[in-house]
């Protein structure tokens, strides 16, 4: 019952968003196509702004990936993560996911590929990489766009969001699927 409720609330939602929105703007008399346009206007530039920042993410990912570093990464802190009860195959996803979503999402359907989607890998790294986010991804696209060049704080506390939300899927899952 609850899940045929959420599949016509997920079917209807955004219909139903793309025509109330347009006529609540009219009932308060906003030029709705004249404000889109101008929203148009200024997510152009914006984009257009935010480029070199996404250029440099994502070449510095591809070197990542390319030379080999992240898996490199994984071998030397596997002892650790074997005390830890951490599954090492894991640990690619984690240190991907705060770099790129798209690299992590490769390493997501490298494991489900390998481990199968009901294993616990496999619901493992789509719990990690729903859980977590593209942090260095997200400082330089937001940060980039309003010209922010020192960070501050805004790293350490979204990759320790990041430690903490992985920590807490590792936890989930094992209470939930082992």
């Amino acid at each position: 019952m609850i899940t045929d409720f959420i599949r016509t609330v997920s079917t209807w939602a955004i219909p139903f968003f793309l025509v109330a929105v347009p006529i609540y703007g009219v009932f308060r008399k906003v030029k709705v196509y004249e404000s889109f346009v101008e929203g148009a206007k200024g997510g152009i530039q914006t984009a257009v702004r935010i480029i070199p920042y996404l250029v440099a993410m994502l070449v510095a990912v591809g070197m990542l990936r390319a030379a080999g570093a992240i898996d490199m990464m994984a071998n030397a802190l596997a002892p650790v993560l074997g005390l830890l009860r951490f599954p090492v195959e894991i640990l690619p996803l984690a240190i991907m996911r705060p770099l790129s979503g798209s690299g992590s999402m490769g390493i997501v359907t490298e494991l489900i590929s390998a481990h199968g989607p009901d294993s616990f890998i496999g619901r493992l790294a789509a719990s990690a990489y729903g859980s977590t986010e593209t942090t260095f991804y997200v400082l330089a696209v937001y940060f980039g766009a309003v010209g922010i060049r020192k960070t501050r704080h805004a790293v350490v506390a979204g990759l320790t969001a990041d430690l903490v939300s992985l920590a807490a899927a590792v936890i989930v899952c094992r209470l939930a699927f082992l």
